[in-house]
This record gives C-alpha cells, sequence and structure tokens, in this order.
C-alpha cells in the first residue's frame, strides 16, 4: 500500500487577498558557534490596500521566506485607517519616532508621491497618490516608518476637528 507524498505548508500557493505588501528591509544577524555560524534573518514589510487602509509589521527567522511571513502576518494584525481627501491627505502633519522625524504635507493632483523610500511604500500602500513629504534625522527604515505611523495617526478629517471643537464651519 502507497502513502500519498507529504505536503508541506511552503508547498501550498498563499492565499489572493485584497492586501498588496512590500517588503522594504531584510536583516542578516550572525551569531558564531562552535560549529560554524548561525544566521538569523529580519524582515520589515508594509501591508495596504491601496483605499485608506495600511500597517507595518517586523519578523524574525532562521530563513528569510519565513521571516517575511511573520512580519506580514504581524502588518495584517497592525492595520489602521487613514482619512484621504481626494487623492491627498487632509492637513499638514509630522510623526517622531526614536531619532527619525517625518513632514507630511499635501500636494495638488498630479505631484505624485515625493518622500523617501520606506515612507513611500505606506503612503503608496495606503492610498496616497499626491503628497510633499521629507524624512530628518534618522533615516534607518524601521523608524522612518514608525514615524510616518505616528505621523499618519494625527490625522483628523474636517469633521473630526468641527466635533472636538463643538463648531459648525462652513
Amino acid at each position: 500500500m502507497e502513502r500519498p507524498p507529504r505536503r508541506n505548508r511552503r508547498d501550498e500557493p498563499r492565499e489572493k487577498s485584497e492586501y498588496e505588501e512590500i517588503v522594504l528591509k531584510v536583516k542578516r544577524c550572525c551569531k558564531v558557534v562552535k560549529g560554524g555560524k548561525r544566521f538569523n534573518f529580519s524582515a520589515l514589510v508594509t501591508v495596504g490596500n491601496k483605499k485608506g487602509r495600511v500597517g507595518y509589521g517586523h519578523g524574525k527567522a532562521k530563513e528569510v521566506p519565513f521571516a517575511v511571513e511573520k512580519a506580514i502576518k504581524a502588518a495584517k494584525r497592525n492595520l489602521f485607517d487613514i482619512p484621504i481627501k481626494d487623492t491627498t491627505i487632509p492637513h499638514r502633519v509630522e510623526g517622531k519616532y526614536g531619532a527619525s522625524r517625518v513632514i507630511v504635507r499635501p500636494a495638488c493632483k498630479g505631484t505624485g508621491i515625493i518622500a523617501g523610500s520606506a515612507m513611500r511604500s505606506v503612503l503608496e500602500l495606503a492610498g496616497v497618490e499626491n503628497v510633499l513629504a521629507k524624512v530628518l534625522g534618522s533615516t534607518n527604515p524601521m523608524n522612518v516608518v514608525r514615524a510616518t505611523v505616528v505621523a499618519l495617526l494625527k490625522l483628523k478629517t474636517k469633521k473630526e476637528i468641527e466635533e472636538l471643537r463643538g463648531v459648525n464651519a462652513v
């Protein structure tokens, strides 16, 4: 009697998701032991649906694909919504994390995403099409992504500000 071949989780195709992902950084860490070198990998991933929902994740594993997979799962757990006005953000915001500081400003149609690579991927996957952004201080991708998230979480719509202040602007 013949046994069916064992199927591994790696052999199965991943289900199609509404979210797109961008791998921002893969780092390799080496530990020297008696028998040689042991490598560990960490991955930083951004996930978004290009409709105002975005998140980031960090994963570590002994192999790159598993680190990326863990980072994607972490990013999907950390999704949040941002308000988008036309194709840009409602107002200027600043975010700070560690030694990284970011400034994100709205831009008119046709400008595109003018930002550094780590910040660009977060804004792109969030669905922002026109924006001016600048990274000040450290350009470490992890801190830049976190500072960008801090800035995006500060965004408020006109309606939210009206409710907060208890006024009705025209």
